[in-house]
């Protein structure tokens, strides 16, 4: 099971996190992965400089912006 963490904090919240939760919500849906990927949020992942944080299981914290969010997943949960 792969877990995908998105921060809601704040910060993260007025730089798109719930946009972010929602694209990534979609391509999990899309690519038939509900069964194998759980999406969570949380507020504060220590990051919050720069876009959205996020966290794909105990990886480092990257920022995401939602123009790059469907890259992102499909390098970090698909690794295409």
């Amino acid at each position: 099971m792969t877990t995908i963490t998105v921060c809601v904090g704040s910060a993260c919240h007025l730089k798109g996190a719930y946009d972010i939760i929602d694209i990534f919500q979609k391509l999990i849906d899309a690519n038939s992965v509900t069964d194998s990927v759980t999406l969570k949020g949380s507020y504060c992942l220590g990051k919050c400089s720069k876009g959205v944080s996020v966290r794909v299981d105990e990886s480092e914290v990257m920022s995401v912006i939602p123009d790059c969010a469907e890259a992102f997943f499909k390098k970090y949960v698909l690794g295409e």
